[in-house]
């Protein structure tokens, strides 16, 4: 029996060694990098305030700053800050307040550039004759040009045209079209800076 024992214990072995070879080996294990969790941002602080006893910050010298607006002298300038037309009333070639609060601003601005030289037109609304419209245009410029020659600007600098109702501003045949047709428009012909 003893031997029987230790036969079975063989067998049983053998087999163990056997079934064991029969066996597919595992897989090695996968390495799988580890990724790192993404950085957070920090957060960023303020600076600290400044104490009222701290060191005075040196500052900087900057470029003055740019002025925004027409160039002076310039035609715009001139439309702009001074106002380069006056309005009349229906068949009327007198000068109104308003007119004159506008004329006195260009008088001085073309006192201030003296080698200017402007051209005052007149005009007139599609009412009225071709005729009439041109001598009452010529009316309208004449009296731009004796205000603005009365508030201390040079006649050789002046010259007067009368366009009639040729050149309207608005073409439409309403009355606020009428008001702004009737108008003296003063023009730079030469001596600004632009």
């Amino acid at each position: 029996m003893k031997y029987r024992h230790l036969s079975l214990i063989t067998l049983g072995g053998a087999a163990l060694l056997m079934s064991a070879c029969a066996t597919k080996p595992e897989a090695p294990a996968q390495i799988i990098p580890v990724q790192k969790p993404a950085e957070q941002p920090r957060a960023v602080m303020p600076p600290p305030p400044v104490a009222e006893n701290s060191a005075p910050v040196q500052q900087m010298e900057m470029a003055p700053p740019i002025a925004m607006g027409p160039l002076p002298g310039s035609v715009e300038d001139f439309s702009v800050n001074a106002g380069d037309r006056v309005f009349f009333g229906y068949n009327e070639a007198s000068l109104t307040p308003q007119a004159m609060t506008v004329l006195r601003a260009q008088s001085q601005w073309l006192q201030s550039y003296p080698s200017t030289i402007v051209v005052i037109g007149g005009h007139a609304d599609e009412r009225g004759t071709r005729e009439y419209n041109l001598a009452l245009g010529a009316r309208r410029a004449e009296a731009v040009k004796d205000f603005l020659v009365s508030q201390g600007v040079q006649p050789n600098r002046v010259t007067t045209v009368s366009y009639g109702k040729e050149r309207p501003i608005d073409g439409r045949a309403t009355e606020e079209a009428h008001a702004l047709n009737r108008n003296g428009h003063t023009a730079i012909i030469s001596g600004t800076n632009s």
